[in-house]
């Protein structure tokens, strides 16, 4: 059987590489996911199972290797040194959709795990009209205790744990414009980050924000196991709604 992994190439934009994939029948409205890794920056041609979702419902996929930047809108020298890479995938990575693929919102949903998986969350929020569509495999959502433990990163990202718990998908809710879809999901085993995820849901519940999620099945914990079972929820959520917001009436 095919694992369509030699359908996954690298290209750079801006200077920085990004991994594709494109199906052999792309979808005719122009679906494509916006893949954000975690920090142990996987390659997703490494997952037969996740590529031949891609390849099934004709998803194009760009998902950028910047390391450990978490995503967020400061500036984490080791991926560079003069744009966070929130600028870079809004001032470049989207662009270089548009141009290439003529693929531009609502047309993109990102998707993303563990470091990614708050960082696709964190984004919709900040840009919901530009990212309608988000899922999240168990997300890293209050990274700040990060900082606590000592990470030199996020050290030089933020001036303490304070300053970062800001920065937290949880805390960048608007109450009256958020991403119309978002689906998460973290495995009760995962003990590390599955409190943080119960507080957005229960924030986002208190708000009256629409959204799913799913912090019940267990599926291995904080595992590549884990993702590569959930990833196929989550593209079948990501597919519906890509379809949905395509029949929208604005």
């Amino acid at each position: 059987m095919s694992t369509h992994a030699d359908q996954w190439t690298a290209v750079e934009v801006a200077g920085h590489t990004c991994r594709v994939f494109t199906p052999t029948h792309p979808s005719p409205h122009g679906y494509t996911i916006l893949y954000l890794h975690s920090r142990y920056v996987e390659d997703l041609a490494d997952h037969p199972r996740i590529t031949r979702l891609l390849e099934h419902y004709g998803l194009r996929a760009i998902a950028p290797v910047t390391g450990e930047t978490w995503w967020s809108d400061r500036i984490a020298v080791e991926f560079d040194a003069q744009i966070s890479v929130e600028k870079y995938l809004l001032q470049s990575v989207l662009p270089f959709l548009a141009e290439h693929w003529q693929c531009t919102p609502p047309q993109i949903a990102l998707f993303g795990a563990s470091m990614g998986g708050q960082g696709a969350l964190r984004l919709a929020y900040k840009h919901p009209n530009t990212f309608p569509v988000v899922a999240a495999i168990y997300p890293s959502i209050d990274f700040q205790k990060r900082i606590v433990e000592g990470d030199p990163i996020l050290s030089a990202m933020y001036r303490d744990a304070e300053d970062a718990r800001q920065d937290t998908a949880t805390l960048h809710i608007h109450p009256l414009n958020w991403p119309r879809h978002q689906w998460f999901y973290c495995d009760p085993e995962d003990t590390r980050w599955w409190d943080s995820a119960d507080r957005l849901r229960m924030k986002l519940y208190s708000l009256g924000v629409p959204h799913e999620c799913d912090l019940e099945t267990r599926a291995g914990g904080h595992t590549w196991k884990c993702f590569a079972r959930m990833a196929e929820p989550a593209l079948v959520f990501i597919v519906d709604r890509l379809e949905k917001e395509r029949l929208r009436v604005v």
